[in-house]
Formats: C-alpha cells, structure tokens, sequence
C-alpha cells in the first residue's frame, strides 16, 4: 500500500493543471433553489418567494451562497473518480467562493473543471480543484476553490472499502460527460470573462456602510443538526460519503461517529451572514478552512454556534470583511472563515 500511495503523489502532482468542461449545462430550478435552502436552514425570503426578491432587485429566486457547490459535485465526478482514482476517499478542508453574479431561477451554467494545485504537507497530498461556473453569455458567474486532502488504503481500516460497498447510493458511477482540454490549452480560459453584476449592483441590504464599525458583533446564531438533516443534506447536495450519515463506516474512517457535511456548516455559516446583511447577493467572497468535524449523535441532537465581527471596513467600496467564527461541543469547527460584503 506504501508504493502506491508513493504512485498516486506523483501522479497526480503531474496532472496539475488537468481541466475539462463540462459537456451540458446545469439549469436552476426554482425548487431546487428551496431545496437547498431547507438542507442548509437558510429561510431568507429571497430563496423562498419571488416577490422577496423581487424587492431586492433579483427576477426569480436568488440561490443561497454554496448552492454551486452541488453542481461541483456533479462536475467532479470525473475527476475525482477516474483522474484522480488513487485515493480511496477525500477529505475536505478549505473552501473559498467567489460571486460575480447572483445565481437565479432559469440560470443555465456551464462547468469548467481544473486540477489547480497540489501540496505535499505531513506525507499527505492537498490537491485543490476550481470549478468555474459560466452563463450563457460566457460571463463567468462564480468561482469555486475547494482543497480537499487524498486519503489511501494507509490512512482508514482495510475493511472501509467493502462497507461503503454495501451502504453507498446506487448510481454513482455514472461518469460526467465533459470535454477535455489539454493543459496548455488557455483560449477557453482567456475568452471568459468576469460578471460585474454582483459587485456593480447597489446591494439593499439591511444595514448601511455607515451603520457598522470595526469590531462591531453579528447577533450570535445556534443551528440545530439531527441524523435527519445529514442524510437530507445527502440527498440534496449529491455528497454520498457514507461518514455522514452510517456510524459503523464512520468509525472504520477513524472518527468517533457520524459527522456533518463541511459544506453543510459552510452553508449554515453563509446564511448566518446573509441573514445579518439582509441581500443575500451582498456576500461577494466566502472563504473556510475546516478545522474540526461536528458530531452528530443518533439519540442526541446537535448544534453549531455561529457569532461573527466586522474585521475590517473599506469607506471607498462600502464595503467590509466580516470574520465568523463556528463552534460545536466547544471546539473551533471554522480555522478561519471570512465574508467579504458590500452594504448599501
């Protein structure tokens, strides 16, 4: 097992840079968009009704903040599991999001997959993938980072490989139809460009620039999480990683039981955000580094604290970078998280 977790470092260390598009567009659906909402907690009225938004200059429903993070899932696919087929699982830990444009109702968005980089940090490879969301027009809507760690046959019990077998969603091998491009192929990547909406737009959000002040705290939130929500979120989001949701893989794993989706806590911390700004398209960057796992007991609920401050303000963009910190069972599940956000 040595020598081939030996080979898949130095194999994937050569794909770097490895992209392909995918070959038919992900359209928005409106109940998709209240789908995610519901997995995530997040019930600001723009996810939910069209008049909300309306009133908030959106025509249908805005998507949540980590909405794209379900067609990442979809794009992925090919990547993770043929490209990149030398782990045996992956593991999440940073995140960052880039909005260009509000992603709504009827958006119909086309996916660029890449294998941006990889690290070798502690005998572990950190490959980050960057899936980059375009419309129609070729404006490019949003941009997705996501550093996940490889994990081989050395790193969890042998027998992990025949219970995720048994357990894991039918389905799944389907594989993503895309068209690949060689690594030194620029012209897609140069005819792209970047959508100014959503930092072009004048956000309505709740408060005003001058309302807020460094050091100023955001009214603190609990989120609330049970078995239930883990497989919903599952469901919802196309994450199959029986971890989250069957104790016994959980443990083969190396983990004290079932754990929460980062992604679900990433959401979770976004509508905690937006929630405060009012204009869920004033949150124009989000940024996690997961540094511990939320547990989620079968006889015991559990919950997620969420409080944030103002780090930092920028009188010339109205604009202002808001620190959020995440915790459960008293430990720090967020290493760092930022939001970067524009007020009317």
């Amino acid at each position: 097992m040595e020598e081939g977790s030996v080979e898949a470092a130095f194999d994937v260390a050569d794909l770097v840079g490895h992209r392909y598009r995918v070959d038919d567009f992900y359209e928005v659906g409106r109940e998709k968009i209240r789908e995610y909402a519901r997995a995530v907690q997040d019930f600001h009225p723009a996810h939910w009704s069209e008049g909300a938004a309306e009133e908030l200059g959106y025509t249908g429903l805005i998507a949540p903040t980590t909405f794209l993070s379900t067609v990442a899932m979809l794009a992925n696919r090919r990547l993770l599991g043929t490209v990149m087929s030398g782990y045996d699982m992956f593991v999440q830990t940073d995140q960052v999001f880039e909005m260009y444009q509000p992603v709504r109702t009827g958006d119909r968005l086309v996916s660029d997959v890449e294998l941006s980089a990889v690290r070798r940090v502690a005998g572990k490879d950190l490959l980050t993938i960057t899936n980059t969301f375009s419309d129609r027009s070729g404006a490019v809507v949003q941009i997705m980072h996501t550093t996940v760690v490889g994990i081989t046959g050395d790193d969890v019990d042998a027998d992990i490989g025949d219970m995720v077998e048994r357990v894991i969603m039918s389905g799944l091998d389907a594989t993503t139809p895309a068209t690949s491009a060689p690594a030194d192929d620029t012209d897609s990547v140069a005819a792209v460009h970047l959508s100014s909406i959503a930092r072009a737009r004048a956000p309505r959000t709740a408060l005003r620039f001058e309302d807020i002040a460094v050091g100023d705290e955001l009214p603190a939130r609990t989120a609330r999480l049970t078995r239930g929500d883990l497989v919903n979120y599952a469901g919802v989001s196309g994450d199959a990683n029986p971890i989250h949701w069957h104790a016994e893989v959980a443990a083969l794993a190396g983990l004290p039981d079932v754990i929460a989706h980062g992604m679900l806590t990433m959401g979770l911390g976004a509508g905690f955000v937006t929630g405060w700004l009012g204009d869920p398209g004033a949150l124009i960057r989000y940024g996690v580094r997961l540094s511990n796992y939320t547990v989620i007991e079968a006889a015991a609920t559990g919950s997620v604290e969420f409080t944030g401050r103002v780090k930092s303000v920028d009188p010339e963009g109205r604009s202002a970078v808001v620190v959020i910190v995440a915790k459960s069972a008293g430990r720090k599940v967020f290493g760092l998280a930022t939001a970067d956000v524009r007020l009317a």
